[in-house]
């Protein structure tokens, strides 16, 4: 059937991908670890749909197509919940680098007060000889 080779095609560039993402940093090694499983288990589905109906009377559940329906559901569940940890995270860090950021500014600001404040002639002196 056309779907088993499409699927297993899916599979195998989205592998292929993840692999990529390790390869130059962008994934870490557990998460394209877990999405190259999800990708077999694809791949494998695709190829022996009828293998879900083994798995699925194993678990007491009705249908092969039930069983895959719930996994994927409990994964996206899973991986947005990930996701929002990390969302979390990074919320935390922008805050203090923001924090930091304007606090660095604020010492930078005062030391062109404090040099303008002890020197004002020195300024205005150059001023001066730009506007001749």
């Amino acid at each position: 059937m056309i779907y088993q080779d499409v699927g297993a095609l899916i599979g195998i560039i989205a592998i292929i991908i993840a692999i990529l993402r390790l390869k130059n940093g962008k994934m870490s090694l557990g998460m394209a670890s877990l999405w190259i499983l999800i990708w077999l288990i694809v791949i494998w589905v695709s190829i022996f749909p009828n293998s879900t109906n083994i798995f699925a009377s194993l678990t007491g559940i009705g249908r092969g197509l039930d069983l895959v329906l719930i996994v994927a559901l409990i994964v996206g569940y899973y991986l947005i919940f990930k996701m929002y940890g990390m969302i979390e995270n990074m919320d935390k860090e922008i805050t203090l680098l923001v924090r930091e950021i304007a606090l660095q500014r604020g010492d930078l600001k005062e030391k062109i007060d404090e040099e303008y404040s002890a020197n004002p002639d020195s300024t205005d002196k150059k001023s001066k000889t730009r506007s001749k």
